[in-house]
Formats: structure tokens, sequence, C-alpha cells
């Protein structure tokens, strides 16, 4: 099984962008973030033509998030993190298929730092990391995947020094990360390359891309029962140099059958 994740940054405006990748590469799952767009402007027509179905969690203006599948319709468990019901942000949404818990989301970026936004984003990280406790006392093989806004190491950021001050960087995230992962999760993309420059973002401005200034902020965490059946992942570097595309690049994995 093929999942990847991707930040589209407007799944109306990167239409064709996110169809032409899906069909380059058809993976069977793929979890999006930034949709950018309310429940009833998600393309699910376009999405249901390239041979997906969907489910999806809209937000006017911002965030969303869905799941997309070839195999079957994702089962939907759950559209908001548990721990704060007056939370209006469409930050996460999960669903089983083929006996996986697929668990995507969009963690708050955070910025300025500090401030009401970066006490946001600690505080869905204590709520992500909460549930992921939960998620990891359960016998089902489970997957989170999505723009987690977080460099782990130094490792994982063009110039580090230069972000020490940011939100996707400072040490209380990168410490929320290591309490996450410390549960027993699987970071995919650095259990098989673990001394490896690798980037899923690079900003629009001061050529990034061109100069590989970039980030890796979108993270596969793999469960205790699926870490061993992992058998490749990448990122689809060369889609960031689209004409018209995201900031970020679609990062996947592939899994072994059980």
């Amino acid at each position: 099984m093929k999942i990847a994740t991707y930040n589209v940054n407007g799944v109306n405006g990167r239409l064709p962008v996110l169809l032409r990748w899906l069909e380059e590469t058809t993976p069977d799952v793929v979890c999006l973030q930034e949709l950018k767009a309310p429940q009833e402007k998600f393309p699910a027509q376009a999405i249901q033509d390239a041979g997906y179905q969907a489910i999806w969690h809209g937000q006017k203006s911002w965030n969303g998030v869905a799941i997309l599948s070839r195999r079957q319709l994702p089962q939907e468990l759950r559209r908001a993190l548990p721990g704060n019901p007056e939370d209006s942000h469409s930050r996460y949404i999960e669903a089983m298929i083929d006996g996986i818990l697929i668990g995507c989301l969009y963690l708050p970026n955070g910025n300025p730092a500090p401030g009401p936004k970066f006490d946001y984003k600690l505080n869905w990280f204590k709520r992500l990391t909460a549930h992921a406790e939960t998620l990891m006392a359960q016998s089902t093989p489970v997957v989170l995947a999505g723009d987690y806004n977080v460099m782990p190491t130094e490792i994982d950021v063009y110039k580090p020094e230069r972000w020490v001050d940011d939100a996707l960087f400072r040490p209380e995230v990168r410490a929320a990360f290591k309490d996450l992962t410390n549960q027993g999760w699987t970071d995919a993309i650095r259990k098989l390359y673990p001394e490896e420059k690798i980037y899923t973002f690079w900003d629009y401005f001061r050529n990034a891309y061109e100069r590989d200034a970039g980030l890796r902020i979108d993270h596969f965490l793999l469960s205790p029962q699926l870490a061993p059946r992992l058998k490749a992942a990448g990122v689809d570097r060369h889609v960031r140099g689209w004409e018209k595309t995201s900031d970020h690049a679609p990062v996947w994995i592939e899994l072994a059958d059980r």
C-alpha cells in the first residue's frame, strides 16, 4: 500500500497540479491539508473522476483536511481532535482503510512566537499527543500523517541558526514532537534515511526551491504494529517545481502487505 501526504495550499487553486500528480503516481491513500475551501466547495467530482473516494472537513479560506482512497470509501472515525469542543479549526480527520487507521493532520503554524498563536499550537500538540496515546493503546495499525509544522532536528532545516526563534523550530515545539514520538511512533523518513538531507517544503520567496533552502515539516508517524511493514519512503520533490504548485511537495511511504 502506498500512502501519501500533501499540503496542497488550496485544493481548488491547485487542482490541476493535484490531479496531474495523482495520475502520475497513483497512491492508494492520500492525506491532504490546507484545503482552503468550505465543505461544499471541495472538488469531490474531479477527485472521483480521478479514481478516488474521499472524506473531507473543509473550512472557508483556511485549514481543511481530507483523506482520499483508491481502494474503498474511507470509513470516517472522527473529524476533530478530542480535548477542546470549542476549537473550530478543521485540522484533523481520521478514517479506517483496509484495516489501517489513518489520521490526517494539519498542525498549527504558531507564528508569531511567543504569543496566542504559539500557545494554541502547543495546546493543539498536547491534544494530539494525548489522542495518539489512546491510539497507541489499541491493537489497530495506525498512521499519523500530515503537515506537522515542526522541524524535529537541525538536519531537517536549511541554515538552522536562522530559525531558532521561529514557531516551527523553537525548543518547545521540538520537545513536543519528541514527546509524541517517544510513545513508540516511528518517523518513517528518518527510519529509512537517518542522516540524509530531506526537505518537504520550500518557501515561494528568495528562490528557496532553486537554492534547496527547504524544511522537512511533513511527516509520517507509524505505530509499532505498522513500522515493520515500512518498505520505502520518499518526497516527490519535482512536483514543487511545477507551475502554480504548492510550496510543499508530496511525501509518501510504501507498506508491505500483512
